[in-house]
């Protein structure tokens, strides 16, 4: 009984490692399409800075999976590939161009994959206690680096906010309270 609980377990980890790859793949792409709209920018050197990031993290994860003896599942990180292209037929504000509005978007979702990767290394930092095929140090480090991603993201997301909401706010002189519209009802 105990093998077969070991083989179902194996398969869970198989696919929680293999849906962290396909988000990952998602997410390298979306930094990559970022990094070519905003070359030249302020901050465009950050970006392609995180998105080389992104690809050694994306790298380290196939490392982890070559060393714990789970293949690649290649139709899921083409699915990855696929959501992130379908992520760009968004509505947001502008049917032909770039909205301001993307870049928000666009920087919230990449906290959010970076967070999930945060809680992807704080599991397999667990299961390095117990597995000697994993370098604790090595997650350890990729933990560290996931957590000053999310803090540049939402720095680069809390000033692509201001630009694009904070005219409003000095053209009226007012600020529309959070959970209301600007006609005063509750949304």
């Amino acid at each position: 009984m105990k093998e077969r609980s070991d083989l179902h377990e194996g398969r869970l980890l198989a696919v929680y490692l293999n849906d962290h790859l396909t988000g990952a793949t998602a997410g390298l792409s979306l930094v990559r399409r970022m990094v070519r709209h905003h070359r030249g920018s302020e901050i465009g050197p950050q970006l392609e800075r995180l998105a080389g990031q992104i690809a050694e993290d994306r790298d380290s994860l196939r490392e982890v999976m070559t060393a714990l003896d789970i293949p690649a599942m290649h139709a899921r990180a083409a699915l990855g590939r696929f959501a992130e292209v379908a992520g760009q037929l968004k509505l947001n504000g502008h049917l032909v161009s770039r909205s301001p509005l993307s870049d928000v978007m666009e920087l919230e979702l990449l906290r959010l994959g970076v967070e999930g990767k945060a809680a992807a290394w704080r599991s397999l930092q667990s299961l390095a206690s117990a597995d000697a095929r994993l370098d604790r140090g090595s997650i350890d480090r990729l933990l560290e680096r996931a957590q000053r991603q999310s803090g540049l993201l939402e720095t680069l997301r809390t000033a692509a906010s201001d630009r694009v909401f904070a005219p409003s706010v000095r053209r009226t002189g007012t600020r529309v309270p959070a959970g209301s519209t600007a006609a005063g009802k509750a949304v």
